[in-house]
């Protein structure tokens, strides 16, 4: 029998923890860690608890000891500020000391004799007083003092307090596995994206766009707010079955064809489209938007058009047809004639994953830290997470974008394996009830630990029906609910910015997409979408309560339409309450109830509110508060809320 019987606590469902500890727990800068557990013994002895937690394997190890909630469920909380992998591990134990407490004050209650008690607190006592002074005063007044003094010392609330903080630590129950937690850069966490294609970056109608004309753009989008710049693939495009416009399966000499089949006789995927221009001018681009902030993402596509190099080099790396084709790329019905696939079950498997990986690690030396990874859910899983851990081991502050719209254990394993922030199922969630289910299960679930949300309205491939020839107000609210329900978000540009509404008859899909031609956007004009852009970001960056998904707290109100959300800071410092009216055409009303518990309220409420959009400010002085949002006006109230010091 191995089993030492004077272990008597249990302690089961530890979080957070990712599968059983196989995969880390994500978190980034100063964000809170919450470890729960549940713990119990048997009877009715207190017991006591803690999480240790070091900074790598050979760090040293802090203590923080664990709370009592309910029903045997224990938390505690602590911050992670430093960037590098964290191991937790838990200790509980019956705590002896604290149990003779709690039944010596019992016993007192009822009248009983304490005269074996008192001795039984002594040598306890004695057993804590080691190199303790207080401790040793103590146990030295109690051996000393007559019956009724011993006993209004022990009842005394110092002498509580002592007992709270000297637990007898003896027979510890370790949890015995440590699990880790990967601490990663605030902007994994925090950021926000705007997407454009280079191609359509100039100024001048019918002119191929450039990187220095992009660079022309930076000032214009920094001043919006956003501090992540997201390109289409910018290699050389495939010339043999080039798609025209609508992907259409023959172009014209004339029509660049579509960025994600890369690869021609310019090069592949560590070449630049010559028509952007240079090496050179891509770093200059990088080197000017980090000046104000900004980082370029680089897409990841790894699927070749038929004239990319490595088709010619490495025809081992594809999929060989019977009548000695190739198999260009399929999603029945639609078939993709511009693209090969990988075949990942080459014999030659090994070689074709060293390439792929060279093709990240040359752009991190380009100056690339952020990549957006088109359809890693068609790619194997295996294979992610090896290079994501080799592209980290050169440079652990790389963040990598999974954009896979896919079944949820696919979604949910990407983010497991590495991937730090994800694509969602925000762009599909409409409707109240949609929207507050999808981000209960974001928050609440298991997925939490590991799937860093990234929420976008709109993206390149999709047009939603529910913004298809939609105005403005549409647009707005929802770019609103993407931009504060969650930290990371991101926007199809200026297809967004100017409402792109069109799509095709009966698809989610934009009509004259910009994946298959160049556009001309009026870069200088600015609209309403733009104002908002500026003065949401501008509220994000100024509100920390805003720079976390995690936090959310729904609240209460009486109409469907509308949707009212919280986000505090954990010292409520910062307080946000968000209400989006839902319809895009007509004024809704109704009544908004303040989380008293979470904000400390009082009887006697009296909270300020600032709209941080409007600048209106308003006082609620109870409980249940009326509010009204035309969406002609504005579709969203962003308020600022200051709680009376009286209430706090």
């Amino acid at each position: 029998m191995t089993t030492n019987g004077r272990y008597r606590v249990i302690i089961e469902n530890v979080q957070p923890i990712v599968d059983n500890g196989l995969h880390p727990a994500k978190r980034t800068i100063g964000e809170r860690v919450d470890v729960t557990a549940a713990i119990f013994s048997d009877g009715h002895d207190h017991i006591r608890a803690a999480v240790m937690y070091k900074k790598g394997k050979e760090g040293k190890w802090t203590e923080v000891a664990m709370k009592h909630t309910s029903n045997d469920e224990w938390i505690a909380s602590f911050y992670l500020n430093e960037k590098g992998e964290y191991f937790f591990t838990l200790q509980a134990w019956v705590d002896h000391f604290e149990t003779w407490h709690d039944g010596f004050i019992k016993k007192s209650e009822a009248k009983l004799d304490l005269k074996v008690e008192l001795l039984e607190g002594v040598v306890i006592l004695k057993k804590l007083s080691k190199n303790n002074p207080e401790l040793i005063s103590v146990t030295r007044k109690l051996e000393e003092a007559k019956y009724a003094q011993a006993i209004d010392l022990v009842k005394d609330e110092n002498f509580s307090a002592l007992v709270r903080a000297n637990p007898l630590k003896e027979i510890v129950t370790e949890h015995g596995a440590e699990y880790s937690i990967i601490v990663e850069p605030v902007k994994a966490n925090f950021s926000a994206w705007y997407e454009f294609f280079p191609r359509s970056a100039s100024l001048e109608p019918g002119k191929h766009g450039t990187f220095k004309d992009c660079q022309r753009l930076l000032p214009r989008i920094a001043s919006m707010g956003f501090d992540v710049i997201y390109f289409p693939p910018i290699h050389p495009i495939g010339k043999i079955h080039r798609k025209g416009k609508n992907n259409n399966v023959r172009a014209t000499s004339e029509e660049p064809g579509s960025p994600w089949a890369i690869g021609s006789d310019e090069g592949g995927h560590k070449s630049l489209l010559q028509a952007l221009g240079s090496l050179d001018d891509f770093k200059r681009l990088i080197a000017e938007a980090k000046k104000l902030n900004i980082d370029i993402a680089m897409d990841i596509a790894f699927q070749c058009a038929p004239d990319h190099p490595y088709v010619k080099a490495h025809p081992e790396w594809f999929m060989q047809r019977p009548d000695g084709s190739i198999q260009y790329a399929e999603n029945p019905p639609k078939k993709y004639q511009d693209i090969y696939p990988f075949n990942f079950e080459s014999e030659n498997w090994e070689s074709l994953w060293e390439e792929l990986k060279s093709v990240f690690l040359y752009w991190v030396d380009q100056g690339v830290k952020i990549f957006r990874v088109d359809n890693p859910h068609t790619k194997p899983i295996p294979f992610w997470e090896w290079v994501i851990a080799e592209v980290k081991k050169k440079d652990p502050d790389v963040i990598f974008l999974s954009e896979a719209f896919t079944r949820p254990k696919i979604m949910a394993s990407l983010a497991k394996i590495g991937f730090t922030q994800s694509y969602t199922y925000f762009t599909w969630r409409v409707t109240k009830s949609e929207l507050i289910t999808y981000m209960d299960e974001l928050i609440t679930s298991p997925s939490r630990n590991y799937f860093r949300p990234n929420f976008w309205p709109t993206t390149p491939d999709i047009l939603p029906y529910h913004l298809q020839y939609k105005g403005e107000n549409s647009f707005i609210l929802r770019f609103a609910l993407a931009a504060t329900l969650s930290s990371n978000y991101g926007v199809y540009g200026a297809a967004y910015e100017f409402y792109e509404n069109k799509p095709i008859t009966d698809k989610e899909e934009f009509v004259d997409s910009e994946k298959y031609e160049i556009r001309h956007y009026d870069w200088k004009r600015t609209n309403r979408m733009t104002d908002i852009m500026t003065m949401i970001n501008k509220a994000r960056k100024e509100n920390k309560a805003l720079q976390s998904t995690w936090n959310i707290q729904f609240c209460t109100i009486e109409n469907s339409n509308l949707i009212a959300y919280l986000k505090c800071t954990d010292d409520l410092s910062n307080i946000i309450l968000t209400v989006v009216n839902l319809d895009p055409d007509s004024s809704q009303s109704g009544y908004v109830q303040l989380p008293k518990v979470k904000l400390k309220l009082s009887d006697k409420i009296n909270v300020k509110l600032t709209d941080l959009i409007t600048e209106e400010n308003y006082t609620w002085a109870q409980e249940w508060n009326f509010v009204e949002v035309n969406p002609n006006k504005m579709p969203f109230h962003l308020f600022k809320l200051t709680v009376q010091e009286s209430n706090m």
